[in-house]
């Protein structure tokens, strides 16, 4: 079971990125995915993670109408598009699978088995 986070990188407030992690070793229509993040010297934050089938999504408040996952399981990816992107988004993005969705709760990391190397992305000017 494997995942690899892709696609950060440097960006002006304002701009957009999009990131992927793709899967490996397991069928991602079985498997709850979520985005997580951390930045120098605060604790993870959960960022938005989707049901198996990509219906059902759920956002931290403060990403929500800016970032958007979805995810294309023929292609074993799911997607975080970041828009309007913040100083305060910048962290190491990191995405994580779970066998089970307990709907909101899927923005804790505890309910996570399996994580991906991380991405960074940086906003600046």
């Amino acid at each position: 079971v494997q995942l690899q986070a892709s696609g950060g990188g440097l960006e002006q407030p304002g701009g957009s990125l999009r990131l992927s992690c793709e899967v490996s070793g397991f069928r991602l229509d079985n498997y709850v995915i979520g985005w997580f993040r951390q930045a120098p010297g605060k604790e993870g934050e959960g960022v938005s993670c989707s049901d198996r089938s990509g219906r059902f999504t759920y956002y931290r408040d403060s990403v929500k109408g800016r970032f958007t996952i979805s995810r294309d399981n023929a292609k074993n990816t799911v997607y975080l598009q970041m828009n309007g992107l913040k100083p305060e988004d910048s962290a190491v993005y990191y995405c994580g699978s779970a066998p089970s969705w307990y709907g909101n709760t899927c923005l804790k990391d505890v309910v996570y088995t399996n994580w991906g190397q991380g991405t960074q992305v940086t906003v600046s000017s």
